[in-house]
């Protein structure tokens, strides 16, 4: 019975398959407002759950653009590329992030993340 509006980022965390394609399965994550952070609303819907998200240090890459399944994989990929063998990360998902409302045409901010292992 609260309305909290939209928070940013707007957080997926993508399954990355062998060829590199992102599985069916994601999560979608968004952030609880500070206000509400010390006791957050229950949900009504039981397939959401509210989850405390660690500290991390990622490696990111950032895009504009209205962004499409296909830009995140690109982006990630490039990402992998630039950080070669001798960074240590998550391997097994990396966080699509999207920072704009759909309304918002033009400097949108997309990033990827890699969690440092």
């Amino acid at each position: 019975g609260i309305g909290m509006g939209m928070t940013a980022p707007v957080s997926i965390t993508a399954f990355p398959a062998e060829d590199g394609s992102l599985q069916q399965k994601v999560k979608v994550s968004l952030r609880i407002p500070s206000q509400f952070q010390a006791n957050p609303p229950c949900p009504s819907d039981e397939s959401i759950k509210i989850e405390e998200r660690q500290g991390m240090t990622i490696y990111s890459t950032q895009f504009g653009g209205y962004a499409k399944e296909v830009d995140y994989v690109n982006y990630a990929a490039k990402l992998k590329s630039a950080l070669g063998s001798e960074a240590a990360y998550r391997k097994d998902f990396y966080f699509c992030n999207g920072y704009d409302p759909p309304m918002k045409p033009y400097g949108r901010r997309n990033e990827v993340w890699f969690v440092k292992e």
